[in-house]
């Protein structure tokens, strides 16, 4: 066996040399995703509630939990 000496590592300079390669990696991967979650989750989140709000009454909503006796507050109507 011989014992030759390793080569010493090319440290001058590597951190650039990463960052040029990694850098537009995460960015476009970060892009990327960005634009999943707007388009699978945001998107489809805000068409159901304009879906909801398009038909809801609140003022119904409230006489059907103050009828159910929801808030302590408020008895039900006539008493």
């Amino acid at each position: 066996m011989s014992s030759g000496t390793l080569a010493k590592p090319i440290m001058r300079g590597m951190l650039a040399k990463r960052l040029r390669i990694h850098l537009p990696i995460a960015l476009g991967l970060s892009i990327f995703v960005g634009a999943m979650v707007k388009f699978t989750v945001t998107e489809p989140r805000k068409r159901s509630y304009a879906e909801f709000y398009k038909n809801y009454d609140a003022m119904k909503e409230f006489e059907a939990m103050r009828e159910a006796g929801v808030f302590q507050s408020v008895g039900p109507k006539g008493k």
